[in-house]
C-alpha cells in the first residue's frame, strides 16, 4: 500500500484546518492546496465531492533528502488528501513516504523516510 489513512468526525473545512494544524506539531508546511472539486469544475465542468490534496514538507527533512538524493524532489512533497465519501464522511489519506521512496535506491533516503512516516503516523494520531 502506498498510503494509510483515517476518517475524521467533523466537516470537510474542519478537516482541512485540523490536519494542516496537526502537521505543523511534527514541523510541517503546506506548500500546496489543490483543489480538485473546483478545478474539475472549471475545466471539464464535473461535479464532485469535496477533494483537496495537500502537498506538505518538513523543510529539515525535505534538505537532507534533497542532499542525499538530488532528483528526490520528483517524489516530494508528501501529499495529504482530504476528500468527503458518498455518505458525507471525511477520510484523511497521507502518503506512505516509506512506501513510495522505495524507490529510490539509497540507505539515507530509506532513512529518512522512515523519519517522516512516523511524524506523518503522529499527525494522523492526533485526529
Amino acid at each position: 500500500m502506498y498510503g494509510f489513512s483515517v476518517k475524521f468526525s467533523g466537516g470537510f473545512d474542519e478537516a482541512v484546518e485540523k490536519v494542516t494544524e496537526a502537521l505543523k506539531t511534527e514541523g510541517f508546511g503546506v506548500l500546496t492546496e489543490i483543489d480538485v472539486k473546483a478545478t474539475l469544475k472549471k475545466k471539464i465542468d464535473v461535479d464532485r465531492p469535496p477533494y483537496k490534496i495537500l502537498g506538505a514538507c518538513n523543510p529539515a527533512l525535505a534538505n537532507q533528502a534533497i542532499t542525499a538524493e538530488p532528483d528526490i524532489g520528483l517524489l516530494l512533497p508528501c501529499n495529504v488528501v482530504v476528500r468527503e465519501e458518498d455518505d458525507k464522511s471525511i477520510t484523511i489519506a497521507f502518503m506512505d513516504p516509506a512506501a513510495v521512496l522505495q524507490l529510490v535506491d539509497n540507505d539515507k533516503v530509506g532513512e529518512l523516510a522512515e523519519q517522516v512516516r512516523a511524524k506523518l503516523k503522529k499527525v494522523s494520531e492526533l485526529l
